[in-house]
């Protein structure tokens, strides 16, 4: 969609459609993207919610560039406190697999609500009652699901089926609902609601912690009350990268998946200074990121001067929302709540996230991480910056590892080959990964070396491969072009 002077891009088109309606209400893009993450609740719940976490990136406009961090914590009981036994299940993209893993041992600390308070309190022009407001009512009359929302149900149907509090809040007489049958929860309508009217505060502190604690802790989880009383949102400095005149501004360490972004952007300039990559390079700067990412790399993320050191070194079951508005203000903002963990806290309808079972999140092992310790997630909402400091694109993706490999493939669509932005996002993907080159039908690969790698051809384009939400606005008419990924039911809505 094109020619807007403001512009919402989701993961759903009802997500995106409320965010757009408060465009239309003169709120400003963090506005925007508040109400559209918590209509996503509903739209996209086994995607997000307010027992996941995530990280929001603003720019543009004259705002200092800030990346608020309120992804998941480690619990603070650690390894040595017993506990449940994680569960493993396998999930099937139909040409790929991977195993996650759920159960109340998966549970960390849930940030997205005090994330959402954070970023009204800083940025927003409308009351959160109003911004929450759409999405209650959206959660009491029920969203149909869509064809991408039906597949997410059923490639989760082992989690689903595997807590008594799944079963009633995601099933229909123990299936998982189908395609066109609409998610409907009154408690999360409330539990939408209070965050609305008392802010973070009753999650952290108040009843609805207490509840969330009692649920976890009675099916064998680390998560106590002392751990979501000390989470706190982190504002950080982004992560930047030159590219081809501009600055890409991405998610700092800890957060994993920025680091490695900032390095194949800079990575990619230095092998092709100029004209277009080359499937082949695409894949050198993917494969380096990726051999990157050793033991010592995860454990270096919590160093402050971790960026600086990494670049001198090496140069020599997620959502997203992005929206950018009439002021330029740009806001790019990635939640997950991982696969799920199936524990669903009674009389809130809140699913807690499974970050601690995710094997992505926990490289050196499941239990080891710090308490209070953010996991290093591959989540990187990023913002593209004109030479002027004006934005020019806000865009973010799910998919777990794919995440880095689809923004950057996006964003050389955009500006090396000049693609629109729909169809930028609609080009075919590939991913490198575990000695497996997976690729869409239709990717290029003459010319590049496979070498001793699998080569994983898919039969059509998949949610294995991201779900990359776009906003890109022209710097002379101030006109805005969006796209929203068809692999994960993405739209793009303006004013």
């Amino acid at each position: 969609m094109s020619g807007a002077t403001g512009m919402v891009a989701a993961g759903h088109q009802t997500t995106a459609e409320v965010g757009a309606e408060v465009l239309r209400a003169g709120g400003n893009a963090v506005d925007a993207a508040v109400a559209a993450m918590l209509a996503s609740w509903v739209c996209e719940p086994l995607l997000t919610g307010p027992g996941a976490g995530g990280y929001m990136l603003v720019a543009g406009a004259g705002e200092e560039p800030t990346l608020l961090d309120f992804f998941v914590a480690a619990p603070g009981h650690g390894a040595d406190v017993d506990h449940a036994p994680l569960e493993a299940v396998e999930v099937s993209f139909g040409d790929a697999t991977q195993t996650f893993h759920c159960g109340a041992a998966s549970c960390g600390v849930p940030g997205s609500p005090a994330g959402i308070a954070a970023a009204a309190e800083r940025w927003g022009t409308l009351p959160l009652s109003d911004l929450a407001a759409p999405a209650a009512r959206l959660a009491r009359e029920g969203v149909p699901l869509n064809e991408a929302q039906a597949y997410v149900f059923e490639i989760l149907e082992a989690i689903l089926r595997s807590t008594p509090g799944a079963l009633d809040e995601f099933t229909r007489d123990g299936l998982p609902l189908a395609l066109g049958e609409p998610f409907a929860s009154p408690q999360l309508a409330e539990t939408i609601e209070r965050l609305g009217t008392d802010g973070a505060a009753p999650f952290y502190t108040g009843d609805i912690a207490d509840a969330i604690v009692a649920e976890v802790q009675e099916l064998g989880g680390l998560l106590d009350l002392a751990d979501l009383a000390a989470y706190e949102v982190i504002a950080r400095e982004p992560a930047a990268a030159e590219y081809r005149g501009r600055t890409i501004l991405t998610n700092p360490p800890p957060s994993a998946g920025g680091a490695l972004l900032v390095l194949a952007f800079s990575r990619l300039q230095q092998i092709c200074p100029e004209g277009v990559p080359t499937n082949a390079q695409l894949l050198e700067v993917v494969d380096e990121a990726q051999a990157l990412r050793t033991p010592q790399f995860t454990a270096g993320l919590i160093d402050p001067d971790f960026m600086r050191r990494f670049l001198a070194a090496n140069l020599g079951s997620t959502t997203h929302v992005s929206v950018i508005d009439n002021d330029g203000r740009a806001c790019s903002v990635t939640c997950s709540n991982g696969e799920g963990s199936a524990v669903v806290v009674p009389g809130t309808g809140i699913h807690l996230n499974n970050m601690m079972g995710e094997e992505d999140l926990n490289p050196l092992g499941f239990f080891r991480a710090a308490p209070g310790q953010r996991l290093p997630s591959m989540m990187a909402p990023t913002v593209v910056m004109a030479s002027d400091a004006s934005a020019e694109l806000a865009i973010g993706s799910a998919g777990s590892n794919r995440i880095r490999s689809a923004i950057l493939q996006v964003v050389v669509n955009l500006i090396d080959h000049g693609s629109g932005v729909q169809a930028a996002v609609n080009a075919p993907r590939f991913h490198s990964e575990g000695g497996t080159l997976f690729a869409e039908p239709g990717v290029d690969l003459s010319g590049v070396d496979v070498g001793e790698r699998e080569l994983a051809k898919f039969r059509a384009a998949n949610l294995f491969f991201g779900g990359t939400q776009v906003v890109a606005r022209d710097l002379k008419s101030g006109r805005c072009e969006g796209g929203g990924d068809p692999r994960r039911g993405g739209a793009a809505v303006g004013l």
